[in-house]
């Protein structure tokens, strides 16, 4: 009989990381400013790991893209136009969502000021990002097994409207929470005065500015995509299990130097940490276990 996974994992990998979650969740509802309190505290290694450390999920995306591109390609003359257009779409996605978060910090380094700088230097500091990206989908092309093409469609759709939708519904609760930042409250005279536990919400007061955007953490959706990467390797020429079981751990070793890193750097609460993993958790299981109900007969 055939083990029931979630993205290509057995059922106990997801309940596991359900219950790490909902286990930070109750801790920090008690102690979230006492654990920044004693834990946040930027560095340079910090900063930068919360510049670039990203890059690691992003690549996700332009991989699913090769996956699309792979699967679509087997399906005949008529879808590869379609194909195409998914693959570079993949990696444009790495580059916008890149640029959009961290392209302050590369512009930085390419000298640019808003305003005063040439243009040519913003769009070197784009093409950064495009080129940071653009070896992914060859490096996954040359990996995946074209044998199953509707396992391989399914598998790049499900991280592509996985991710895009964790990232909306993230906006969204940000929104709705508008909860104040750590690095924010400490520069006040009394941090605790604008203190809110994650629950006591004032919706829509966050606005654009984004000290009042720290529940759930939009960078924990982030480093969860990392959870998909079973998925990826699942689909490769010379698969195993325990090649499965490597992209699991190293998954979650990712997101738990993430997770502290965001509130090492007072960025976050150990709540909106552990809330922002469980969303996108929850988001890629159910999305994923849907588009793959079909082709994991075929595996």
């Amino acid at each position: 009989m055939k083990r029931k996974t979630i993205m290509s994992m057995p059922v106990s990998c997801f309940w596991s990381v359900a219950a790490a979650c909902v286990l930070g969740i109750i801790i920090g509802s008690f102690q979230d400013f006492a654990i920044n309190a004693a834990l946040a505290d930027k560095t340079e290694i910090g900063s930068f790991f919360a510049t670039y450390g990203s890059y690691f999920s992003y690549c996700l995306y332009p991989a699913a893209g090769a996956c699309l591109y792979a699967g679509l390609k087997e399906k005949g003359e008529r879808y590869h136009l379609l194909a195409g257009i998914l693959l570079v779409l993949g990696w444009f996605m790495a580059v916008y969502y890149s640029n959009s978060y961290n392209g302050k910090a590369v512009r930085a380094l390419f000298g640019y000021t808003a305003g005063e700088s040439s243009p040519v230097l913003s769009v070197l500091s784009w093409m950064f990002w495009a080129v940071l990206y653009g070896w992914v989908p060859f490096a996954v092309l040359r990996l995946v097994d074209r044998r199953s093409p509707d396992r391989l469609i399914a598998v790049g759709a499900a991280i592509l409207i996985a991710g895009i939708t964790a990232d909306n519904v993230n906006l969204w609760l940000k929104q709705a929470a508008s909860r104040p930042r750590y690095k924010y409250l400490i520069t006040l005279a009394d941090p605790k005065s604008e203190y809110r536990e994650w629950w006591q919400m004032v919706p829509n007061l966050a606005g654009s500015d984004d000290n009042y955007k720290s529940w759930p953490s939009g960078n924990m959706t982030i480093a969860s995509m990392m959870f998909s990467l079973p998925m990826i390797t699942d689909v490769m020429k010379k698969r195993s299990r325990r090649k499965n079981w490597i992209a699991f751990a190293l998954a979650c070793v990712f997101v738990l130097i993430y997770g502290y890193n965001r509130i090492h750097m007072t960025n976050h609460f150990l709540t909106d940490v552990c809330f922002g993993t469980l969303f996108t958790y929850l988001i890629f299981a159910l999305i994923s276990t849907a588009f793959l109900r079909g082709p994991e007969e075929l595996k």
